[in-house]
Order: structure tokens, then sequence, then C-alpha cells
């Protein structure tokens, strides 16, 4: 299935897009015939190596690129390892799947990493490959193609592998959603390699002979993909919708006649953002996609509907109906499927369903269950997010279940910051609460019990950003001599969010 989905339609593109550009990186063009040169050097490295799964340095160039369908060509997978983030959270990353390889493309980036040996992609001698030697191989669909690692909340990465199937079951529902995808298409790509979403983002494109548009790592993301959609008159995008608020002054200036699809997926997407970004871009389609990094991706869909009538709850758009290699229900406590309009938690199956985190049995004993169906019975993931099923088939968001957030389309556990924060306070106790700043968008406040000169706060931030990617940490920070308890002696935390919106340190 990898083959005919991901593998043939890609050597077609490098066949018959040759000469036409594949990237367009800080606005330097790379052709296909680039990108295969590059792979090339990147497989003849791989050629005595042994180790399936390999580290990969996540840089903003062709090297990065060429060197997943390098891997993937050995029957091999990549986990991304982002330079940015402190040394030892990648440490504990490589560490969980033993990674004995690291890719990188930045000479050396992440030569700190213990255990590693760093191979570098860069300046590699020219050599000429076969890459349809590889349609001959005997890869196993169910050989892992990447692993991602989402907040735990006990300070432990979580590692989400995605399957050769997984990843082509993904590519065959994708193309049931009726996307018309061709090599005159101008691609944007705004998101790390760490996130799932960055997947879907070059490989759609690519297995199509179009263009992929990617943002530098030293530029504002807002203000370049605005740049983008001016200057290269974009025809497809894959976005967050807290990219889109930051966005949101310049609608007014923005008109992109030539965009033809819009897909949104990772958060939640308010109605009347929709409703405002549609008149950007007349003449496009909009789809709100939703799907945990578990189920590869993205598994459900609903398109806007431009005329009105579109389906939501407290203002926020449904997000459809499963895909087609995907199946959803919302269940009770008790493993019962839920009726038409009742809440209860979203539980997701199907071909995209990876097989299980990494080296986690008791996550997984926990997340997953089996279902009896029809006589048959379903394996489920437990999504944590509470979610309506209407009359129509389609299904809305109301809320988290646990003390998940979504922060600029990243998964975050609250308790993996507040673990963090308790190994350098020792004793004194702290708590995070997300709120919404003046764009709407998810920040992260830190509240710590105790008075203010107890805590040197520089030190806690700089601690913090040695354990935690920057998206994970706090932006504002308060001292609460003593926290507000609820009635059970629980701590009050819709009296600490509030203090937030009032402004109270």
């Amino acid at each position: 299935m990898f083959n005919t989905q991901i593998i043939e339609p890609f050597l077609n593109s490098i066949q018959e897009f040759s000469d036409r550009n594949a990237f367009c990186i800080n606005k330097e063009y790379f052709t296909y015939k680039h990108l295969e040169e590059s792979i090339s050097k990147i497989r003849f490295q791989l050629i005595d190596n042994k180790d399936d799964i390999i580290g990969l340095v996540t840089n903003d160039d062709l090297e990065t690129y060429a060197s997943i369908f390098a891997l993937w060509f050995e029957g091999k997978a990549y986990i991304p390892l982002n330079p940015t983030a402190p040394i030892e959270r990648n440490q504990v990353i490589i560490d969980q799947v033993n990674v004995k390889t690291i890719l990188d493309s930045s000479y050396g980036s992440l030569q700190l990493l213990e255990n590693a040996q760093t191979v570098s992609t860069k300046n590699l001698k020219s050599v000429e490959l076969n890459h349809h030697d590889v349609l001959s191989k005997k890869i196993d669909d169910q050989k892992i193609a990447y692993i991602l690692f989402t907040s735990g909340s006990t300070g432990t990465p979580k590692g989400v592998p995605i399957t050769r199937e997984n990843i082509a079951s993904f590519v065959e529902s994708f193309w049931k959603l009726g996307w018309d995808i061709d090599h005159n298409d101008r691609c944007l790509q705004m998101f790390e390699l760490i996130f799932d979403m960055s997947v879907m983002s070059y490989l759609i494109p690519l297995l199509k002979g179009a263009c992929v548009y990617t943002i530098p790592k030293n530029k504002i993301k807002y203000s370049y993909i605005f740049e983008l959609m001016d200057e290269f008159e974009l025809t497809m995008t894959f976005m967050v919708a807290s990219i889109l608020k930051y966005i949101r002054p310049y609608f007014d200036e923005i008109n992109c006649p030539k965009m033809r699809y819009s897909l949104f997926a990772g958060e939640a997407l308010p109605l009347s953002l929709a409703e405002e970004w549609a008149k950007c871009i007349p003449n496009a389609r909009i789809d709100n996609s939703y799907g945990p990094t578990e189920d590869t991706i993205i598994d459900a869909f609903y398109t806007y509907n431009r005329n009105g009538n579109n389906e939501e709850r407290n203002g926020i758009l449904s997000f459809g109906k499963a895909m087609y290699n995907c199946y959803m229900e919302t269940f009770d406590e008790e493993n019962n499927i839920l009726n038409v309009g009742e809440i209860g938690e979203l539980c997701v199956s199907g071909k995209q369903l990876m097989p299980g985190y990494i080296n986690n049995e008791k996550l997984n004993q926990e997340k997953f269950f089996f279902k009896e169906i029809s006589g048959k019975k379903i394996r489920f993931y437990r999504t944590g997010d509470i979610c309506i099923k209407n009359s129509t088939g389609n299904f809305v968001f109301v809320e988290r279940k646990d003390h998940q957030v979504k922060v600029q389309g990243y998964r975050v556990e609250l308790g993996e910051i507040e673990y963090y924060c308790s190994e350098f306070m020792k004793e004194i106790n702290a708590v995070t609460i997300p709120f919404s700043n003046m764009v709407n968008n998810t920040e992260i406040a830190l509240f710590i019990e105790t008075n203010e000169q107890n805590v040197v706060l520089d030190e806690l931030k700089e601690y913090l950003y040695s354990k935690l990617p920057a998206y994970m940490i706090p932006t504002q920070y308060y001292f609460v001599p003593k926290f507000p308890v609820t009635g059970s002696d629980k701590i009050d935390r819709v009296k600490l969010k509030n203090s937030i919106s009032n402004g109270t340190k």
C-alpha cells in the first residue's frame, strides 16, 4: 500500500516534472531533479546502515526533505529532532527508541547528543541511483515510517509511531476529499517537521508534482505567510486557526483569487473567522478537519458552506464526518456508543490508527480499547475530546476532557509544565492555566503559591527553557500567597483564570 499510494506517485513526479519546481525555500527554488539528486546522495550514505529508525534534524532546507524520502526508500523511519529544542529533551527522545544515527544538514547542530553518530547530509558527492528499485523491495507496510513525540504529563514526551500503512491509508483517504491538485499548484508548508501537519503539507503536493513553499525558521511566521500569498499567489494552504488570527489584521489587504484550497486542522476553527477568511480567498474551497497525531494527521473533515447554514456549536465550526479509512463515535465512560445529540468522548478507529505508544504499555491500556460492533471487534483510541454528533452525522467539538490544550497547533500537557516547575521549586506549588491573548490565541499562565521573593523567576524560566520547547513556556507569571479552593477543596482554576483577565498579579 505504501508503494502504490506514496512511492509510485512520488517517482512519477520526479520523472514527469523533473524540470519543474518542487520546493521554494527562503525564496530559492529547487526542482524535482535537484530533489532526486539529493535523495540519491543521502541514500548512498545509508547503504550500509542497519538501523531501522534514524534521527533527523529538522532544518528548513532541501537536504532535510530529501532525507525523509531517502529513508523511506530504504525502508527506514525518521524521528524529527528540533535543533532549537533543549538538548536534554532531544536526548530523552533518542534514548526512548535507541537512535544510533542522526542525519543533519546543519553541520552537527546536535552533536552534543550521546550514543548517536551524526551523519552530515550537506555537500555530499553526486551519486546516481536507480530509485525505481525501491518498488521491488519487500518492505512490510507495518514497518514504522516516522515517530513523533508529543507532550507528556509525567515530563517524558510520548512516542507516536506511524506505520507505512497508516500514512498510506491517510493519503488514500485524503484523495477521497476531492482535492484536484496538479503540478501547477503552489502549496504552503508552514509547520515544523516535529508536527504531524507538516507531513501532509510536504507530501500531498509532491505526490502531484506541485511546488512546496516553506517558512524560514528566522522569519515571523504569520507575516511571511502573508508575504508568500501575495508574492507567489499560493493556491493551497494547510494552516491552524491560531495563525489565521495573527493574519486577521491584514484581511482588508488580502485578495487571493487564485487560492483554490484552504484546509484547517490542529485547533478549533471559529465560524466567524472562517467567514472573514472566505472573503480573502473568494474562489477557494475551505475545509475544517480534525485528527489526533495518533490517528495519522487528520481523520475527519467538513467543507465550509459559503452560502451559510454551517453547523457549529458555541461559534466553533463542525469538523464533520470520518474520512474514508476512518471510523469515529462518541462514547460514555462505560464504553457505550452514545446516541445522536448526546455529549461524550470522541473515540477513533480505522486503518490510520497507530499501533501504540513507544515503550508505554500503561498508557496504551488507558487510551485504547476494543468494542464489538456488528459482530466484529474494533480497536478504538480515546482522544480526550468531548464532542457531540448532530442529526446530520457531523461532529462538533465541545471541550477537552483533561488538562491538555493546543498552543500554536501543538498539543501541550499542562501537567508536563507543572512537573518541571515542581522539580525546580521543590515544595512550592504551581498551577498552569491556559488563557486567550488579545487575538484569541491560547497562551499559558503560571501561578505560583508563594510570595514573589521566594522564587527567582529568571532562574525558573531558564530551567524551563532547558527542559521544554519554546511554545510550552508560560508567557505570564502570577504569585499568589495561597491558592483559592472550591467547596471540595480543589484548586479553584476558574478563579485563577479570572484573575488573568482582570490583570491582577
